[in-house]
């Protein structure tokens, strides 16, 4: 799909260069906010059941971000090498690589099952949880990560199509398994219970209402783990048969065995960028166990606020897949001027969009903290650490697509220094002196976050204005 966008915007405007990158971005950007949609849903079902209950379940949200960008960055190395494949011409060489995709996704699932499973209950110890909830936190981590070979072949497969240009398959897979993790929840997480629906005749004095018996286990946080398990089984199936059933990048037919001509430049690829997303995940694990030391309504505002700061970074991200495909593409076809031409497309773009979702975070910042909890001090610390972020929305959308564009041409090693660096040095050592010794709280530590975003701007910008974005060797 994208060869053919790219051999007919030879010579062509930049406007239609923007247009294939917004039918690129899009399906992915609609897939994010399905995703966030349900998570919203998630913290809030779990919000009403109580604060300690959205600490229990947000206490190891880092340690789910550490495993799971840990292999998505094994995606990372399949997507540079399948888009650079597909801008060459050569089919071939990209059906290999989705064959050698397939021993992967089974070792690598099978590992982190044993070992999440495994880890359950020591992780919340590690992450510093208040006792009183880390049996339910334990348990909670334990039910999610039963199907982590599912998980892994939602995350892996649906890269592989969006390397080949179809953005599309993994947002109709994704609607599918939110929509199902949603139903679930509602059946799964409450008791069985009486609901009033009124219905308003023609006349409104005479106003009756029905009274409905809805069955659930009411297995509080459990049914919301369970519920996600389920929904990721069944993900992680769907993506693999709609790979399996793709006309031009099926694996049926390919070996799985180790074939080191198309696993090495793969994996040269994934591996800093494995050791990047394992280095900044640590970080975030870091940086929520000191939160999670301030008590629980520190540990439920951040929770909170995280997950309604997901939402707006959907425009990034969405461009960040767009960007990688297509700058790997170009790269493939040996088109320095298309690589040339995405950049000074998708960055303008990128910050507009950015801007604007972060004036509507600034804007309904407590509207959106009221969503999910009650409590009023949880709201305010919410909404403060909310407003402050969202200034600097605009500044992190640029380098996440200037590290997309990179992604698609291999070059994962400098990426991998920025991030570790911002992280490290500014975050965690930011976040532990402000948090452990000087006491200051919850908005010192989003103070040190955004510093880190604003080191990351810095570092991309300069990396790109120098050139060095850009690969100088032969394309794979």
């Amino acid at each position: 799909m994208q060869l053919f966008y790219l051999k007919n915007l030879k010579n062509k405007p930049r406007l239609q260069m923007l247009s294939v990158v917004l039918a690129l971005a899009f399906p992915t950007m609609m897939e994010q906010l399905l995703q966030t949609a349900v998570q919203y849903i998630d913290t809030a079902m779990v919000g009403s059941l109580g604060t300690q209950a959205t600490a229990a379940v947000g206490a190891t949200t880092t340690v789910n971000w550490l495993i799971g960008s840990t292999v998505s960055a094994l995606g990372v190395g399949f997507l540079a090498y399948i888009s650079q494949a597909s801008g060459a011409g050569e089919k071939e060489n990209a059906r290999k690589a989705v064959g050698q995709a397939v021993m992967i996704v089974l070792t690598v699932g099978i590992f982190f099952t044993i070992l999440t499973v495994s880890l359950s209950n020591a992780v919340p110890v590690w992450m510093q949880v208040d006792e009183n909830i880390q049996e339910l936190s334990a348990s909670y981590f334990r039910i999610l990560y039963l199907p982590m070979l599912f998980r892994t072949a939602n995350i892996v497969f649906g890269t592989i199509l969006r390397a080949a240009g179809d953005t599309k398959t993994p947002m109709r897979v994704s609607a599918a398994m939110n929509l199902l993790n949603t139903a679930l929840n509602f059946l799964l997480i409450y008791p069985t219970r009486q609901i009033t629906i009124p219905i308003i005749p023609i006349i409104p004095e005479s106003m009756q209402e029905i009274s409905l018996t809805i069955v659930g286990a009411g297995l509080g946080i459990q049914g919301a783990a369970t519920a996600s398990a389920i929904a990721y089984t069944f993900g992680g199936i769907a993506m693999t048969v709609m790979l399996w059933r793709h006309p031009e990048i099926s694996p049926r037919g390919q070996s799985i065995r180790p074939d080191l001509t198309v696993l090495k430049p793969c994996l040269q690829v994934a591996f800093p960028n494995m050791l990047q997303r394992f280095a900044t995940s640590l970080g975030y694990v870091a940086f929520a166990a000191m939160i999670n030391s301030l008590g629980e309504t520190a540990t439920a505002a951040h929770t909170i606020a995280n997950t309604v700061e997901s939402a707006f970074y959907i425009p990034g991200y969405g461009m960040q897949t767009a960007a990688a495909t297509l700058s790997g593409n170009a790269w493939g076809a040996r088109d320095q001027k298309q690589l040339q031409k995405l950049a000074r497309t998708i960055l303008p773009l990128e910050m507009i969009l950015m801007i604007g979702s972060g004036g509507l975070l600034f804007l309904f910042a407590p509207e959106l903290m009221r969503i999910f909890s009650e409590d009023t001090q949880v709201i305010s610390l919410g909404t403060t650490v909310l407003r402050m972020v969202a200034i600097s929305e605009p500044f992190y959308g640029v380098p996440i697509v200037i590290e997309g564009m990179m992604q698609g041409l291999g070059r994962t090693v400098a990426p991998f220094v920025y991030n570790v660096l911002g992280m490290w040095c500014i975050r965690i050592v930011g976040t532990f002196v402000c948090t452990q010794i000087l006491d200051y709280g919850l908005i010192s530590a989003w103070a040190c976050m955004i510093a880190h975003n604003l080191l990351l701007f810095i570092l991309f910008t300069g990396h790109y204005a120098s050139g060095r974005w850009k690969p100088a060797e032969d394309p794979v």
